[in-house]
């Protein structure tokens, strides 16, 4: 019998199980793994269970808690619509009641995001009917950005009559887009006023974040510069609120509700607003400044610079190039000089600086100094030259002031020292801030040692000395700052804070005043010292040989007044260098002509400053622009009872 081939294994059945429970799963699970693999993914599956209903959960809160009112407001759209309505702005008067600025009526186009399918595409279609500028539309995308969609948003103000007329008949193709009734903020005398009183424009995205954004709702203004900016909380008033029904284009039904807003409070300022027409035409086309204040009270009566310019383009947006027109004028139209220029004040402090050295006993009225050409300091070469080319001989402090002496203040100065100079010029305010109600003013330059050392690191030399003396070097004031002073001479030594409100009309409280504050009395050694500076400048007015002679010399009034020159660089040391430099300088480079005063000397009513940059002489320059504005103010009464 064949035999197969190969080799055979006889296998028992008990080692066959063995075989079989080694190669089976149950024998290689192990019951301590799966187990910890089941706590991980059920740990893994409770962990997704969890987040997921914390994520709900704070879904949740967000909806009804935190985000409960703007979806109420949402869901409200639909058939009631929280309108705000924006309060009156206050009213803006002059001291005889002549409206400055006033809020006259128009329209503007408005449009509710949410109530619209296509943004881009309803603000193209409008376009047609409007016309749409591109600072517009950048302003409204703007806002679009930073506002809630459920907000009414402005697209246009100020629209002409034919615009209302078309959107009207094409009212049914716009829902979400109104056109309602406003007032405009309207300035009727144009430019007279504009630096003192400002201007009102629209608010952008910097001032929304600082304002309470609850009662500037429906608000498209706010106050920019001068006054309308300074008293904005006053003027603004409380936005009120009424509650509308709607149909579903977005056209009011009713009201269901309404919250009246508060009118902004009627400003009546301290200016005399015939006194800023005639301060500004007898500036003339001079760039320059005019203040006028009342000695006793501190109101301001006139506040002009000039040039000047139309406030009422920046109420609804200037375009960009009227903007670039008046901010590259080289006359710089848009600065304030009357409460942010500089300058140095020149002759005009020599009152006040004869007055420093009777007080501290370094010169006497009578005494007699020899004033010649020019002045030296003792082991200098240095000449510091008068104004007029042969001097002025033999002269005491009276006629030293008369004919504005150069050389005598010089000397004066020199005697005095820098810093009981200073420390005494310091007491009619020079150097610090009026405290006027407004904002953006310059405090000028008072200098001593101390601020030398502070600002350059340098030491004070004997020359500064001599030319802060006459109000140069260093030295600058501001024309506010030099009313202020003529008024403290006018008062013999009172100094009260300038102000532009007079008063405040309140609809609850009605008229309140706003009173006078002395806020210092210059004490001197001698209270006769005042009268003998008094009537010095009384003579520059009115004794022949006085440098504004000319000017004082048909007033009906007593007039004090005291002219000035200020350099705007400075010429060589060489008198015929200099002779011939003066006669070859540009417009640009000619000498600030200045001029304070105040009249009647005996009981003053106004005391007045004035800078004609680049004008030369005060007395030819300065001094007759007072004048004007003297006569107006002092004689007008006079004028109006014949």
């Amino acid at each position: 019998m064949h035999q197969p081939e190969g080799i055979f294994v006889i296998i028992s059945d008990n080692v066959l199980d063995e075989i079989v429970k080694l190669t089976t799963r149950d024998f290689l699970k192990d019951l301590k793994q799966e187990t910890r693999y089941f706590k991980a993914r059920l740990f893994i599956a409770a962990l997704v269970v969890f987040l997921s209903l914390l994520a709900l959960g704070w879904r949740l809160y967000s909806l009804q808690v935190q985000s409960h009112d703007y979806y109420r407001t949402l869901s409200q759209e639909n058939r009631i619509k929280i309108v705000p309505v924006p309060p009156a702005r206050g009213l803006v008067y002059d001291r005889h009641l002549n409206l400055l600025a006033v809020n006259k009526p128009s329209y503007q186009i408005r449009i509710t995001p949410v109530l619209t399918d296509d943004l881009e595409q309803v603000v193209s279609e409008l376009g047609q009917l409007v016309e749409l500028e591109e600072q517009h539309l950048q302003r409204f995308f703007a806002d679009v950005e930073r506002k809630q969609s459920f907000e009414s948003i402005l697209l246009k103000m100020h629209l002409s009559e034919d615009e209302v007329a078309r959107f009207s008949v094409n009212r049914h193709r716009f829902p979400g887009v109104e056109v309602t009734a406003h007032t405009n903020r309207h300035y009727p005398m144009g430019n007279v006023n504009v630096h003192a009183l400002g201007y009102v424009g629209r608010i952008d995205s910097e001032e929304m974040l600082k304002l309470d954004r609850q009662n500037y709702r429906g608000t498209n203004y706010i106050g920019k510069l001068g006054v309308e900016k300074y008293y904005e909380n006053l003027l603004h008033g409380k936005t009120g609120y009424q509650h509308v029904e709607i149909n579903a284009q977005g056209r009011k039904l009713r009201i269901l509700k309404r919250i009246p807003p508060v009118p902004g409070a009627d400003l009546v300022l301290t200016l005399d607003a015939e006194l800023q027409k005639v301060a500004l035409q007898a500036l003339g086309e001079h760039r320059g400044s005019v203040v006028a204040m009342e000695p006793e009270t501190g109101e301001i009566l006139a506040f002009v610079s000039a040039p000047t310019y139309n406030p009422n383009l920046f109420v609804n947006g200037i375009n960009s190039k009227q903007y670039l027109k008046l901010r590259d004028d080289p006359n710089q139209p848009l600065f304030n000089r009357a409460l942010s220029g500089q300058y140095p004040p020149g002759s005009t402090i020599k009152p006040m600086v004869a007055l420093a050295g009777l007080h501290h006993g370094v010169i006497r009225l009578e005494d007699l100094i020899w004033t010649g050409p020019y002045f030296q300091l003792p082991g200098s070469r240095r000449k510091y030259h008068d104004w007029k080319k042969e001097g002025h001989g033999w002269v005491d402090m009276p006629k030293a002031i008369i004919q504005s002496s150069d050389v005598y203040f010089y000397s004066l100065a020199n005697n005095l020292g820098i810093d009981r100079m200073s420390a005494f010029l310091g007491q009619f305010n020079f150097g610090n801030k009026t405290g006027l109600d407004a904002l953006g003013e310059a405090k000028g330059i008072l200098p001593t040692q101390e601020w030398k050392h502070e600002t350059f690191g340098l030491p004070w030399y004997p020359g500064e000395t001599i030319i802060t003396g006459i109000g140069q070097g260093y030295m600058t004031a501001t024309p506010l700052q030099l009313a202020l002073a003529t008024s403290v001479l006018a008062t013999r030594g009172q100094r009260v804070q300038p102000k532009i409100l007079r008063t405040l009309r309140t609809s609850g409280s009605g008229e309140k005043m706003v009173n006078e504050s002395v806020l210092h009395s210059l004490e001197i050694s001698n209270r006769n010292y005042w009268e003998q500076i008094v009537k010095a400048m009384e003579d520059v007015m009115h004794k022949p040989n006085g440098t504004a002679y000319r000017v004082g010399i048909d007033a009906s009034y007593r007039i004090a007044g005291k002219t000035g020159t200020a350099q705007v660089f400075s010429l060589s040391q060489d008198e015929e260098h200099r002779k011939t430099q003066k006669e070859n300088i540009s417009g640009w480079l000619q000498d600030h002509a200045l001029f304070i005063a105040f009249a009647p000397v005996n009981n003053p009513k106004i005391a007045i400053s004035v800078v004609v940059e680049n004008g030369g002489s005060g007395s030819t320059a300065a001094a007759p622009v007072a004048k004007a504005v003297m006569d107006h103010y002092l004689l007008r009464d006079n004028e109006d009872s014949s």
